[in-house]
């Protein structure tokens, strides 16, 4: 077990007050919650889980969604109290909620501080209150900057998120937009371009014709370039495709993803990777919420697939998490079959390699799914 790649929990709450037209995470519309029964049960699958990994050093929790700054304070607490108590934290553990910027979510940031959060992810997503609303977004442009004010105030670590190729979005238009941003001044942006998923509204409309204005593959490229010219300007690191931070703040819960770590997930639908005698087990809890927490009473645990990954399997997965980041990833045995497929790529200038590392070049990166579908094949 290599504890440099990292160990983490990540904690799925799948309610949002509205099921944005782009998203296809496992994330529902309820009218209650019933808060206790849901604190219960996420301590319950915890406990569980830590009887399975034995101590391991915790070196970070994400809270994620769904919007996980809709949970009541008093749940992310026991949770995050919990995981201290079964696990021993680093000295340097991460504690990352996402969280949406409206008003009342923004002014309950202190609250999640005094349960243990010391980074907050704010799903900003846009600074155009136009292209907010094409996002099915809730919020203003105005109350997303005042969020972010409000949890540089409160919280160690801030980050937040924006979508870039929008419909009818022009280079100049986000070069400004993006300029902005970036004189907020967060350790961390995630700057994502806009994907159209199959089982969304964007993904309905777009198969009937009726989501014009995307850009094209050489907008797409341009966007892409204009994104990391000005964060790099502007100081920030591109150490993943879509994630520019200032030295020292990167995703670390994130990293354990990309470096393909261990990580418990529980709640609706999260996913898991654990390394146990040996073997790399994928695992899976229950989509439906109800079904989730029936499982959970039933048995402790809402663990619905369990898988031992094959050798081929593992390889596959450090290259498609690993090749996104700058750092690479080790070259190993599987290289020797793929000569032919790395010397291509290499020779057209998508890949490097280096002291036995095998990265992608910033080229390579705009045409990740390229690079991945040679190596894979």
């Amino acid at each position: 077990m290599d504890r440099r790649r990292g160990f983490g929990l990540y904690v799925h709450w799948p309610f949002c007050q509205a099921k944005c037209p782009y998203c296809d995470f496992n994330s529902h519309v309820y009218s209650t919650i019933d808060h206790a029964v849901w604190r219960d049960a996420m301590v319950s699958e915890i406990r569980r889980a830590a009887t399975e990994t034995g101590s391991r050093v915790l070196d970070s929790i994400f809270f994620g969604g769904g919007t996980p700054s809709l949970m009541s304070p008093e749940t992310v607490s026991d949770v995050i109290d919990t995981a201290r108590e079964v696990w021993a934290p680093s000295n340097k553990i991460e504690i990352t909620l996402e969280a949406n910027p409206t008003s009342v979510e923004a002014s309950r940031f202190r609250a999640f501080a005094d349960a243990g959060v010391n980074r907050v992810s704010i799903g900003v997503q846009s600074l155009i209150d136009e292209d907010l609303r094409a996002l099915g977004r809730l919020h203003s442009a105005d109350e997303a900057c005042a969020a972010v004010k409000i949890a540089q105030e409160i919280f160690y670590r801030v980050s937040f998120d924006l979508i870039y190729g929008r419909q009818n979005q022009s280079v100049q238009g986000w070069r400004e937009e993006l300029s902005a941003a970036l004189r907020m001044g967060a350790d961390h942006l995630s700057l994502y371009q806009l994907t159209i998923e199959d089982n969304t509204a964007f993904g309905d409309r777009l198969k009937r014709g009726k989501l014009r204005g995307l850009p094209d593959e050489d907008l797409g490229a341009d966007l892409y370039d204009v994104t990391q010219e000005l964060s790099a300007r502007a100081g920030y690191r591109s150490y993943e495709v879509s994630n520019h931070s200032r030295p020292g703040q990167e995703s670390r819960h994130n990293m354990i993803y990309w470096r393909s770590g261990d990580w418990v997930g529980i709640g609706p639908g999260a996913h898991g990777r654990l390394t146990l005698a040996g073997e790399r087990i994928a695992t899976e809890r229950h989509l439906q919420p109800k079904t989730w927490l029936e499982s959970v009473s039933a048995l402790g645990s809402g663990e619905s697939i369990r898988s031992v990954l094959s050798g081929q399997e593992r390889t596959e997965e450090t290259l498609i998490m690993g090749l996104r980041l700058n750092e690479g990833v080790v070259l190993g045995a599987w290289s020797d079959e793929k000569f032919k497929e790395i010397s291509t790529l290499s020779e057209h200038g998508l890949i490097e390699m280096s002291r036995g590392i095998l990265r992608t070049t910033r080229s390579g990166r705009l045409v990740l799914n390229h690079v991945l579908r040679t190596l894979l094949d």
